[in-house]
């Protein structure tokens, strides 16, 4: 097995791809992005293919010379036939590896398999794993990549989901889903993905910065210990600065939107979120003062260490104009937490 160093799973938003094109040469080389299609159930098809016309061209311009992933696994009917119609095209404009799965329909399956034969790019096949390994999983693997043959190159894309305190048993269930799958097929890629990001209420900030134990880098650490031959060929996955359920959200209008919003940090062991405010008076100050918080942590990494510190820098300083927005600070968690999520695993 050989793979990237890390799988984040992006949506197509916009403010994903910024922060992916912000990072630094050395940093983007190592990533390889599982980009997921939102749902857009119940739109008219017209609409739903310049939808995912959309989303498919923000990630072939982010793409152009490094490889990724490209699935679409809350379509319905619909968007899966829309998807299904424009996949070959845009696979065959860059390094972009289609995704299929055992639990995925036929006819989804099969559009998927031809695009990667027709490409003579790899084939993702991602296995879902919320909760216990189920052993039959296994068996519609095998079945799969029996549909597959052998003249299409295979990843494996193991998504554990949402990996917090309430799944404590998670590290050993990853090892049993491993153990299962890993000897089936000649894996180009294994990545193992988890998501420990919290689903953030405006209690938690009620009282300053909040603090969240990065579960799922716990249970990375625990599968790499785990005495397993195939551990060191593993690539890391996560959901990055965003709970897992966000990357199932049909994209909201851009007028509009809740009156606080998130700045997040990420350290050795921890996410650091602090409530900014989107809209009042007092709303520059007040984010400031949450951004001389962050950067006074003893986790913070210092201006030097990227453009997003840089911009936690400033905002703290007063060395910018505003305080950003919504955007601004989704992208300004996805390019620290990336980047730093890089130096994590070349130590």
């Amino acid at each position: 097995m050989s793979g990237p160093l890390y799988v984040p799973v992006l949506p197509t938003r916009p403010h994903a791809a910024d922060a992916y094109r912000r990072l630094r040469p050395d940093i983007q080389n190592a990533v390889a992005p599982l980009w997921t299609l939102p749902p857009r159930h119940g739109v008219p098809r017209a609409a739903v293919t310049a939808d995912i016309r959309g989303d498919l061209a923000l990630v072939v311009k982010s793409q152009r010379y490094c490889p990724a992933w490209i699935d679409a696994p809350f379509a319905d009917e619909t968007e899966a036939s829309v998807f299904a119609e424009l996949l070959p095209e845009v696979c065959s404009l860059g390094p972009l590896r289609p995704v299929t799965g055992p639990s995925r329909p036929e006819a989804q399956q099969t559009a998927v398999l031809t695009t990667a034969r027709l490409s003579g790019n790899p084939l993702g096949i991602r296995v879902q794993v919320p909760g216990e390994w189920e052993s039959g999983m296994a068996d519609s693997v095998s079945d799969l990549l029996t549909r597959v043959g052998s003249a299409v190159r295979v990843d494996l894309l193991l998504d554990l989901a949402a990996v917090r305190a309430d799944r404590p048993d998670a590290g050993k269930e990853t090892l049993r889903a491993l153990d299962a799958l890993v000897p089936l097929g000649h894996w180009r890629t294994v990545a193992v993905l988890a998501g420990g990001f919290p689903q953030v209420t405006a209690d938690m900030l009620e009282d300053g910065p909040y603090e969240e134990s990065r579960m799922d880098w716990q249970v990375w650490n625990e599968v790499r210990a785990g005495g397993r031959g195939y551990a060191r060929a593993l690539s890391y996955g996560d959901y990055g600065i965003q709970p897992v359920a966000a990357i199932s959200h049909t994209p909201r209008p851009r007028k509009g939107g809740p009156p606080w919003g998130v700045l997040r940090y990420t350290t050795d062991s921890s996410f650091i979120l602090g409530k900014m405010l989107a809209r009042g008076a007092d709303r520059v100050a007040y984010n400031r003062s949450v951004a001389r918080q962050i950067v006074d942590h003893h986790g913070f990494r210092g201006a030097a260490a990227g453009s997003a510190e840089a911009w936690i820098r400033a905002c703290a300083d007063d060395l910018c104009a505003g305080t950003g927005n919504f955007t601004t600070w989704l992208w300004v968690g996805n390019a620290q937490h990336m980047t730093y999520v890089v130096h994590s695993l070349r130590r």
